[in-house]
């Protein structure tokens, strides 16, 4: 191994550690393992940002947009209304939600097709009495199946494509992924309804145990701004700045009126009934430092926290949310965004620290208490996803047939060879805008730009370890094994190892990592590349063993009660049933002399 080989393997290995480890984003980590490899002289300098410009980043983005704008169509909608007669049987249940969410991911970024089931998955759950955990999982992994069946499903299928033009020519069209990936959907979807669900722990299971989660009754009382008290004239806000964050105002009674979430720039007055929810340290503290009189127990004052006005709703943190990594209180969700947090829970459990001092994570759920017009845009903006609401509806806009009319023309222009899918999709993304169906705002908010840079540091980092000749070095053990192994045991040793990474990294920074080494490994035996590069495809979007190796795992975590154990119990024999599918089906589409 020479000098440049030992640096290439070295940068990956730091950032698989800190992929693994999950405090660092893995956009950060991709960017530092980009920086180290110029600085360090594998990647040249002027080739550094080409990732940014590379036409499965390109791509990518303009799927992501299109997604959001489809999320608004009010198509989806329609291919729900056939989940209310099923909801009633737990195996018909969980089959239709992961056949919808699989078709609509298909066409749509994972996330975003999950995005739009989640609040329906977890509805049906509470009015058929079935635990969440026993849906939500199935629905992410529905959503990881559906996208390898085109082109567009997901990104590593993209990136895949990419790969295979650059060393063909030619990339792969919009249905060549279909006939594999429909298989091992159509197996993983029958595995996961028959028998995976019975695997899951049952938590979570809707009514009562929910409004179990947060126990904001504990943490609530009535108290009055006496005559003496230094705050009198001052704004609610002042209030919350005594507190540190660590306090919410969830309404203000004056004379006959009562006033829910309000404002926090309304000035106090003598006899004002303020309704606070904190624990019990920081309300002793604001009640000594400003003078307040308590006047109502838990019972009196947590029985009416919303109206027609103001409502209550659950909500969980998206990765790349605006709250990931920050606190109530430095974001000041309610003086900027009238929004208060009630209770906060990670995992099943609810969390016990000072609302205003926790550190949100991806994946927690919120309960939140806002003006109802308001809460969607606030919600929107922040990046958390509302799930069953509390008698808060937040209907999405009804969007026009144009959007998925124009998505299908945008299709029909890559399946008929007339453009690539960068041009004819960013083409999609320009028409909606001129005509007025996407607005720029909305634009430049769908697309998730930790993805983004993700996949364009990590692009020259992978053309690193090829040019390099760390490809050789990682193929060559598995290219020795041709002489006493069939081709296809080595191929399924491949896949196993591309699984194995996507697990604890993330799957479009696996593809770009081993779809290089694929190529090699199918050159040096003198077979077809597009064996070992569908392989490559399939693998890297199977991470169904830990919350970490992909999104939609880590989204459904919070509302599912579940830990990070329980990912395996279900995607363990759902690999092993992967590998058996499509290892066979692999070698029928795409035969070794192709």
């Amino acid at each position: 191994m020479n000098t440049d080989q030992l640096i290439i393997f070295t940068i990956i290995g730091l950032a698989l550690v800190l992929f693994i480890w999950g405090k660092i984003r893995y956009d950060v980590v991709a960017m530092m393992a980009l920086i180290g490899a110029v600085i360090f002289g594998v990647v040249p300098a002027d080739e550094a940002f080409l990732g940014f410009g590379h036409p499965a980043v390109i791509t990518v983005a303009a799927v992501l947009i299109i997604s959001h704008a489809l999320q608004n169509s009010g198509i989806v909608e329609l291919a729900t209304k056939f989940l209310e007669p099923a909801a009633g049987r737990p195996v018909l249940h969980i089959l239709a939600l992961t056949t919808v969410v699989a078709i609509c991911s298909a066409f749509m970024n994972n996330v975003g097709a999950l995005a739009l089931m989640l609040p329906i998955a977890i509805g049906s759950a509470y009015s058929s009495k079935r635990p969440t955990s026993e849906v939500l999982m199935p629905l992410s992994f529905g959503s990881l199946l559906g996208g390898l069946t085109t082109l567009i499903g997901t990104p590593p299928n993209i990136i895949i494509s990419s790969f295979r033009q650059a060393e063909t020519g030619q990339n792969f069209a919009m249905f060549d992924f279909l006939p594999v990936g429909l298989g091992v959907a159509v197996a993983g979807i029958a595995f996961i309804s028959l028998v995976g669900w019975r695997f899951l722990p049952k938590r979570s299971a809707g009514g009562n145990d929910r409004q179990k989660l947060f126990q904001i009754e504990d943490y609530i009382a009535d108290v009055r701004i006496s005559e003496n008290s230094p705050y009198v004239g001052h704004r609610l806000v002042d209030l919350e700045t005594l507190a540190q964050g660590n306090v919410a105002v969830v309404a203000l009674v004056r004379r006959e009126d009562r006033m829910l979430a309000p404002s926090g720039y309304m000035r106090l007055k003598v006899d004002d009934i303020l309704t606070l929810e904190a624990d019990t340290d920081t309300l002793q503290k604001v009640v000594d430092e400003a003078n307040l009189e308590i006047v109502g127990s838990a019972e009196d004052s947590s029985q009416d926290l919303q109206s027609d006005r103001v409502g209550i709703i659950e909500a969980v943190v998206t990765p790349g949310s605006r709250l990931e990594g920050r606190t109530a209180h430095n974001m000041q969700l309610h003086t900027h965004h009238g929004i208060n947090t009630l209770g906060v829970a990670r995992q099943g459990q609810p969390v016990h620290e000072r609302i205003g001092r926790v550190r949100f994570m991806a994946g927690d759920v919120l309960l939140l208490q806002g003006i109802r017009e308001e809460m969607p845009e606030a919600l929107a903006s922040l990046g958390l996803l509302p799930l069953a609401e509390r008698e808060l509806s937040l209907v999405r806009k009804k969007g026009s047939i144009i959007t998925p009319l124009l998505f299908a023309f945008s299709i029909l222009l890559v399946v008929f060879g007339i453009l690539p899918p960068q041009i004819s999709f960013l083409a999609a993304v320009g028409t909606m805008v001129l005509i007025g169906e996407l607005n720029l705002k909305d634009l430049y908010e769908s697309i998730d730009w930790s993805v983004i840079v993700l996949l364009a540091a990590m692009i020259p980092v992978g053309m690193a370890l090829e040019t390099t000749g760390g490809t050789m070095v990682i193929a060559s053990p598995l290219i020795g094994l041709s002489d006493h192994l069939p081709v296809w045991a080595i191929l399924a040793l491949m896949m196993l190892i591309t699984m194995m990474l996507s697990d604890v990294m993330n799957n479009a920074a696996t593809a770009v990592l081993m779809a290089p080494i694929a190529i090699l490994i199918a050159n040096e035996l003198g077979v077809n590349i597009d064996t070992f590069l569908i392989a490559v495809a399939i693998a890297s979007s199977s991470t169904y063993l830990t919350p970490i190796g992909h999104q939609s795992n880590l989204l459904v975590m919070g509302p599912g009660g579940y830990k990070f154990g329980d990912y395996w119990r279900m995607g363990l024999p759902l690999d092993i049933i992967i590998l058996l599918v499509s290892i066979p089906l692999i070698l029928w589409v795409w035969p070794l002399q192709g």
